[in-house]
């Protein structure tokens, strides 16, 4: 069975995604005459751990101090760095980074939510994506000494407002 896409899907798939020029090279989206509008992108995403982890995240007796404000300060810092760390995204210029968490105690877990916003000629969603997944990380780095089984999950795209595309919610 031949799973090599036929040459019309091939152009079709590239005519689709935007860092992809004409002849299939990636490259940076030319935005240089859109407007800037106000984009917004709120992302969410989970840590999984052991009961005895997250008592020590909550009640802040973690070895490495405060976690959940840590891994905030981290998931904005995140945000303001993704064009650093992804290498076809734009920087931009960030009017908001918001990174929240909530504890969930029956299923020993946290969620991280993040909203990113700009006034700006491209959108948020890799900013806010990216905030959640530092923060997580964050979580993971400072609890690793009593957990090393923590696991991340559910990272996705709640919503994104603002541009030619408009708005879009999962």
């Amino acid at each position: 069975m031949n799973l090599s896409p036929t040459p019309e899907k091939k152009r079709m798939s590239q005519a689709a995604l935007t860092h992809f020029d004409a002849q299939g090279q990636a490259h940076m989206v030319d935005v240089g005459d859109k407007a800037a509008t106000r984009r917004v992108a709120v992302a969410r995403g989970q840590i999984h751990m052991l009961p005895a982890t997250l008592d020590l995240i909550t009640s802040g007796s973690a070895k490495k101090g405060d976690v959940l404000g840590i891994a905030r300060i981290a998931g904005i810092q995140g945000a303001k760095k993704t064009s650093d760390l992804i290498p076809l995204c734009h920087p931009i210029a960030l009017t908001r980074v918001a990174v929240d968490f909530e504890v969930q105690a029956a299923t020993s877990s946290v969620t991280c939510t993040a909203t990113a916003e700009v006034n700006g000629q491209t959108g948020v969603e890799m900013e806010a994506l990216t905030a959640v997944q530092v923060a997580l990380l964050t979580i993971y780095d400072m609890c690793k000494a009593v957990d090393r089984g923590m696991v991340i999950t559910d990272v996705k795209l709640l919503e994104k407002h603002g541009g030619k595309s408009g708005s879009w919610t999962a």
